[in-house]
Protein backbone atom coordinates (compact mmCIF):
# COMPACT_ATOMS: atom_id res chain seq x y z
CA UNK A 1 0.00 0.00 0.00
CA UNK A 2 1.18 3.38 -0.92
CA UNK A 3 0.17 7.24 -0.64
CA UNK A 4 -0.32 10.25 -3.24
CA UNK A 5 2.59 12.49 -1.73
CA UNK A 6 -0.15 15.07 -1.21
CA UNK A 7 -2.33 12.96 0.87
CA UNK A 8 0.99 11.56 2.35
CA UNK A 9 2.27 15.29 3.36
CA UNK A 10 -1.37 15.99 4.41
CA UNK A 11 -2.22 13.35 6.93
CA UNK A 12 0.67 12.67 8.25
CA UNK A 13 1.11 13.06 11.84
CA UNK A 14 3.22 12.72 15.07
CA UNK A 15 2.53 9.72 16.74
CA UNK A 16 3.52 8.38 20.20
CA UNK A 17 1.35 6.05 21.27
CA UNK A 18 2.40 2.69 19.24
CA UNK A 19 0.45 -0.78 19.27
CA UNK A 20 3.50 -2.74 20.08
CA UNK A 21 3.21 -4.78 16.98
CA UNK A 22 6.37 -5.65 14.89
CA UNK A 23 7.58 -4.41 12.02
CA UNK A 24 8.71 -6.08 9.49
CA UNK A 25 12.69 -5.68 8.49
CA UNK A 26 11.85 -5.59 4.89
CA UNK A 27 9.55 -2.21 5.86
CA UNK A 28 12.42 -0.81 7.85
CA UNK A 29 14.53 -1.19 4.56
CA UNK A 30 12.19 -0.04 2.62
CA UNK A 31 11.66 3.53 5.03
CA UNK A 32 15.63 3.56 4.86
CA UNK A 33 16.01 2.96 1.34
CA UNK A 34 13.34 5.87 0.81
CA UNK A 35 15.31 8.14 2.79
CA UNK A 36 18.57 7.57 1.06
CA UNK A 37 16.57 9.30 -1.73
CA UNK A 38 16.97 12.94 -0.11
CA UNK A 39 18.95 15.72 -1.98
CA UNK A 40 22.47 16.43 -0.08
CA UNK A 41 24.72 19.12 -1.07
CA UNK A 42 27.18 18.13 -3.52
CA UNK A 43 25.49 14.35 -3.24
CA UNK A 44 27.61 13.74 -0.16
CA UNK A 45 24.54 12.03 1.55
CA UNK A 46 26.54 12.52 5.18
CA UNK A 47 23.95 10.89 7.44
CA UNK A 48 24.38 7.16 9.35
CA UNK A 49 20.71 5.75 10.49
CA UNK A 50 21.02 3.93 13.89
CA UNK A 51 18.25 1.21 13.80
CA UNK A 52 17.63 0.39 17.36
CA UNK A 53 15.51 -2.42 18.46
CA UNK A 54 16.91 -3.38 21.23
CA UNK A 55 14.65 -2.46 24.55
CA UNK A 56 17.33 -1.05 27.35
CA UNK A 57 18.82 1.00 24.74
CA UNK A 58 14.93 2.47 23.68
CA UNK A 59 14.87 3.00 27.21
CA UNK A 60 18.08 5.11 27.36
CA UNK A 61 17.14 7.22 24.10
CA UNK A 62 14.02 8.38 26.22
CA UNK A 63 15.33 9.06 29.37
CA UNK A 64 18.54 11.30 26.84
CA UNK A 65 15.03 12.93 25.60
CA UNK A 66 14.02 14.56 28.54
CA UNK A 67 12.13 11.85 29.77
CA UNK A 68 10.19 10.84 26.61
CA UNK A 69 9.37 7.70 27.63
CA UNK A 70 7.12 6.87 24.59
CA UNK A 71 10.36 6.41 22.50
CA UNK A 72 11.01 3.43 24.42
CA UNK A 73 7.33 2.08 23.68
CA UNK A 74 8.05 2.32 19.55
CA UNK A 75 9.43 -1.55 18.65
CA UNK A 76 11.94 0.54 16.53
CA UNK A 77 13.75 3.65 17.07
CA UNK A 78 15.96 4.96 14.20
CA UNK A 79 18.61 7.74 15.16
CA UNK A 80 19.80 10.01 12.48
CA UNK A 81 23.02 11.08 12.83
CA UNK A 82 24.73 13.78 10.64
CA UNK A 83 28.60 13.93 9.29
CA UNK A 84 29.62 17.18 9.31
CA UNK A 85 33.32 17.05 8.81
CA UNK A 86 32.09 15.39 5.40
CA UNK A 87 30.76 18.01 4.12
CA UNK A 88 33.30 20.77 5.66
CA UNK A 89 35.88 19.05 4.15
CA UNK A 90 34.04 20.64 0.57
CA UNK A 91 31.91 23.51 1.53
CA UNK A 92 33.85 24.94 4.47
CA UNK A 93 32.39 26.78 7.52
CA UNK A 94 29.15 26.80 5.92
CA UNK A 95 28.82 23.06 4.96
CA UNK A 96 29.63 22.02 8.63
CA UNK A 97 26.97 24.19 10.18
CA UNK A 98 24.15 24.55 8.19
CA UNK A 99 24.20 22.58 4.45
CA UNK A 100 24.69 19.28 7.17
CA UNK A 101 21.42 19.59 8.80
CA UNK A 102 19.66 20.61 6.10
CA UNK A 103 20.75 17.29 3.85
CA UNK A 104 19.99 15.18 7.32
CA UNK A 105 16.19 17.11 7.86
CA UNK A 106 15.54 16.49 4.25
CA UNK A 107 16.06 12.39 4.68
CA UNK A 108 14.05 12.37 7.68
CA UNK A 109 11.43 13.75 6.42
CA UNK A 110 11.49 11.01 3.40
CA UNK A 111 11.76 8.84 6.17
CA UNK A 112 8.43 10.45 7.86
CA UNK A 113 6.76 10.52 4.86
CA UNK A 114 7.71 6.92 3.34
CA UNK A 115 6.94 5.48 7.30
CA UNK A 116 3.05 7.05 6.19
CA UNK A 117 3.18 5.32 3.13
CA UNK A 118 3.38 1.97 4.84
CA UNK A 119 1.03 2.67 7.15
CA UNK A 120 3.53 3.23 10.32
CA UNK A 121 3.52 6.02 12.82
CA UNK A 122 6.58 7.95 13.55
CA UNK A 123 7.54 11.19 15.60
CA UNK A 124 10.58 13.33 14.90
CA UNK A 125 11.98 14.02 18.13
CA UNK A 126 14.73 16.92 18.54
CA UNK A 127 15.03 17.21 21.86
CA UNK A 128 18.02 15.46 23.91
CA UNK A 129 21.07 15.52 24.64
CA UNK A 130 23.23 14.97 22.37
CA UNK A 131 26.26 13.58 23.96
CA UNK A 132 24.32 10.92 25.93
CA UNK A 133 22.53 9.72 22.29
CA UNK A 134 26.27 9.37 20.91
CA UNK A 135 26.93 7.58 23.97
CA UNK A 136 23.80 5.06 23.29
CA UNK A 137 24.60 4.26 20.06
CA UNK A 138 28.22 4.11 20.01
CA UNK A 139 28.67 7.31 17.63
CA UNK A 140 31.75 8.84 17.46
CA UNK A 141 32.66 12.76 18.24
CA UNK A 142 32.69 13.62 14.04
CA UNK A 143 28.89 12.41 14.22
CA UNK A 144 26.06 15.26 15.03
CA UNK A 145 23.07 13.26 16.16
CA UNK A 146 19.89 15.00 14.38
CA UNK A 147 16.99 13.35 15.80
CA UNK A 148 15.05 10.45 17.18
CA UNK A 149 12.63 8.97 15.11
CA UNK A 150 10.23 6.05 17.06
CA UNK A 151 8.37 3.83 14.58
CA UNK A 152 5.51 1.73 14.59
CA UNK A 153 2.30 0.95 14.22
CA UNK A 154 -0.22 3.55 16.07
CA UNK A 155 -2.46 2.66 19.05
CA UNK A 156 -4.69 5.77 18.01
CA UNK A 157 -5.13 8.17 15.34
CA UNK A 158 -3.90 11.52 16.37
CA UNK A 159 -6.03 14.74 15.80
CA UNK A 160 -4.76 17.31 12.95
CA UNK A 161 -2.93 19.96 14.31
CA UNK A 162 -3.14 23.98 13.52
CA UNK A 163 -1.05 25.21 10.74
CA UNK A 164 -0.38 28.48 9.60
CA UNK A 165 -2.16 30.32 6.76
CA UNK A 166 -0.48 31.02 3.48
CA UNK A 167 -0.99 34.44 4.17
CA UNK A 168 0.76 34.12 6.91
CA UNK A 169 4.09 32.52 5.76
CA UNK A 170 4.33 33.16 2.15
CA UNK A 171 6.00 36.22 0.16
CA UNK A 172 5.13 37.11 -3.09
CA UNK A 173 8.07 39.13 -4.67
CA UNK A 174 7.18 40.11 -8.28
Amino acid sequence: MTKDVFAAIAERRSVRRFSGEAVADATITRILEAALQAPSAGNLQPWKFYVIKKEESKKALGEAAWQQEFIASAPVVIVVSALPELVAAHYGPRGRDLYVIQDTAAAIMNLLLAAHAVGLGSCWVGAFLEKEVRRIIGAGEDELPVAIIPLGYAAEESAKPARRSLNDCVVILD
